[in-house]
């Protein structure tokens, strides 16, 4: 990243800090977290642009719900939370993100149009996918087997419960695990960095839905 591309998303983090009165805009490494691990990346949060460059306001309605898997200290939660969501959900391992994450949504909650907020601070392993999220977020939160397993409990939700899934996934780069369940078309592809390669899953913001019939 250039010097200039730095100092515009500096700045652009601190317009939106100010105007929430929230933090949010830090790169923490887990072992700082006590939670690193195999298969577990660290905590950046996505660009406050993210759901607005992919996700229209018109798609969204009264009983969509919206979930961030590793929401840190959630910025994607109150971006959403501006939208007519249903409900919004974080689920994030670190009790310390956790815990700021709180303090962020209780400081805007009045400013906020969904007002149905639910913070999880535990293990995406052990979280029971609710049988109602239609918009899910990732933000390279993990990877791997990790990544798999919470894929596939998405779409045990879906048969339970058949509606459309939407992924919208930061840094792609476990999008095979995606496709290869070949439930999913990719919808759309966003440069979200200057220095985006073609090749490369760094960024670049994906959508995908699921499978109509």
């Amino acid at each position: 990243m250039s010097p200039l591309s730095r100092l515009r998303r500096a700045v652009g983090q601190l317009l939106f800090e100010r105007r929430y009165g929230v933090r949010t805009a830090e790169l923490i490494e887990l072992g700082e977290l006590g939670i690193d691990g195999e298969n577990r990346g660290y905590y950046v949060p996505a660009s406050w642009r993210t759901l607005r460059r992919t996700l229209p306001r018109r798609s969204v309605g009264e009983r969509d719900v919206f979930i961030d898997f590793g929401s840190g200290m959630g910025r994607m939660v109150l971006e959403a939370a501006r939208y007519p969501f249903r409900k919004v959900i974080g689920v994030e391992l670190s009790d310390r993100l956790h815990e700021i994450a709180r303090q962020n949504v209780a400081r805007t909650r009045q400013r906020l149009r969904c007002r149905d907020i639910d913070l999880v601070r535990g293990d995406v392993l052990e979280y029971p996918v609710p049988d109602d999220v239609t918009v899910v977020f990732f933000n390279n939160p993990f990877q791997g087997a990790v990544f798999t397993t919470v894929i596939e409990r998405l779409l045990e939700s879906v048969d339970r419960n058949p509606r459309p899934l939407k992924i919208i996934y930061y840094n792609p780069v476990e999008e095979a695990a995606i496709l290869g369940t070949g439930r999913f078309d990719r919808v759309r592809t966003i440069a979200h960095a200057r220095q985006a390669r073609a090749g490369s899953p760094f960024g670049w913001t994906r959508v995908y839905t699921t499978k109509l019939g």
